[in-house]
């Protein structure tokens, strides 16, 4: 008998069943994140939504009420935060699909004919649209930042400086696509060459996003210029301060900031420390020092003085600066990560290289917010004598 001949496989239209189209799809919308994933991102995002129309609601007023008024009360203020986020068309585009929603299922009759307006198709025609029309003004933003973000890499460094006898290593996340936190660690001869001090700053502009982030890249290029010149710290803080005085809007967009030079000669570090979380260092022994604040932030005032300060480092001895994002990242509690915790932090902290010391402090602060939505940018910079 003949060998039979081979079957053909089945063509893919044949093949994908309508579970397997289904399973195909699920994997496309979600990504192929677990349910657990995606609900702890839908948590996460509801609550920063909720913080952010709620900061529209009259609180104050709605505490006044009777319990049983409350609800109703802020249902319809919660109703007016958005649409005060929508422009006039935009207003009345989604007011027409509310009426038709709301029409949808009413019966009329007109001479012994009845008819039916069913107003839910085109009520969800009209979300529909309006959906298309914030999802497009949001992704031609978030374009626009993804190119702000890649030119604001562009004046932090990648790749951290070689240090005789010490390392350093730097991390970011910011809480929008552009953040107003900077840190930086050079030598600021005219050529970026290694030898003599290495100047370490960490700073962070009052207030988020684009607004915050131009006025840290104007700050990076002025403490650069400055720094270039080779003028002493106490001088370089108080220039730092004239320049942010003149672009803080009268006090609004001041920068707290910690700018120090490290001599890895003699293991001196000088910093100035205008009104920012004091830096930690923590000792070879496993003591806690802290380099308190004894300035204002810069753009304040142009009256304001720095003093420069100086500290010896010594082997094993790591030097930890961060912002506020750090202490104040809080968990789905509400519970915030706090100074005394992040101290505690450090001080367990392994005796390992500067990288792996910074993956260890910053796995310490993801671990205790989980999913929750980050309120600030966060940045660490942490420099490990060897």
């Amino acid at each position: 008998m003949a060998p039979s001949a081979p079957t053909s496989a089945p063509p893919d239209n044949v093949r994908k069943t309508p579970l397997r189209r289904a399973s195909v799809f699920w994997q496309r919308v979600s990504e192929g994140r677990a349910v657990d994933d995606l609900w702890s991102q839908f948590a996460a995002d509801a609550r920063s939504s909720y913080g952010f129309y709620g900061k529209d609601v009259d609180w104050e007023e709605i505490n006044k009420l009777p319990h049983w008024k409350r609800p109703l009360r802020v249902a319809i203020q919660f109703f007016w935060a958005l649409m005060n986020k929508l422009s006039p068309a935009r207003r009345v585009l989604l007011l027409l699909a509310l009426v038709m929603l709301f029409f949808s299922g009413f019966k009329f009759e007109t001479n012994n004919t009845n008819f039916q307006i069913n107003g839910d198709l085109i009520a969800a025609l009209l979300f529909m649209l309006l959906l298309s029309l914030e999802l497009a003004d949001k992704v031609i933003m978030k374009r626009d930042l993804e190119i702000a973000r890649e030119i604001q890499t562009w004046l932090v460094p990648s790749v951290a400086p070689v240090i005789p006898g010490a390392e350093v290593a730097f991390w970011t996340r910011a809480q929008n696509s552009v953040a107003g936190d900077y840190y930086d660690a050079f030598y600021p001869t005219l050529d970026g060459s290694s030898g003599g001090k290495l100047m370490l700053v960490m700073a962070d502009v009052a207030g988020k996003s684009v607004p915050a982030a131009l006025l840290m890249a104007t700050l990076q290029a002025s403490l650069r210029t400055i720094a270039s010149e080779g003028v002493p710290l106490q001088l370089l803080a108080e220039r730092l301060n004239h320049y942010a005085c003149a672009h803080s809007l009268d006090g609004q967009r001041f920068t707290t900031a910690v700018v120090a030079e490290y001599d890895p000669a003699t293991g001196q570090l000088q910093y100035v420390n205008a009104g920012h979380n004091s830096p930690v260092i923590r000792r070879g022994d496993g003591s806690i020092e802290r380099l308190n604040s004894g300035s204002l932030p810069f753009g304040i005032t142009p009256e304001a003085q720095f003093a420069a300060c100086s500290i010896n480092l010594r082997s094993t001895d790591t030097l930890v600066l961060f912002t506020d994002g750090v202490v104040e990242a809080f968990n789905a509690a509400g519970e915030e990560f706090s100074d005394p915790r992040w101290i505690n932090v450090i001080r367990s902290m392994p005796v390992v290289p500067a990288s792996e010391t910074l993956k260890y402090l910053m796995a310490s602060v993801s671990d205790f917010v989980g999913a929750t939505h980050q309120s600030d940018d966060i940045t660490c910079l942490v420099l490990r004598c060897k």
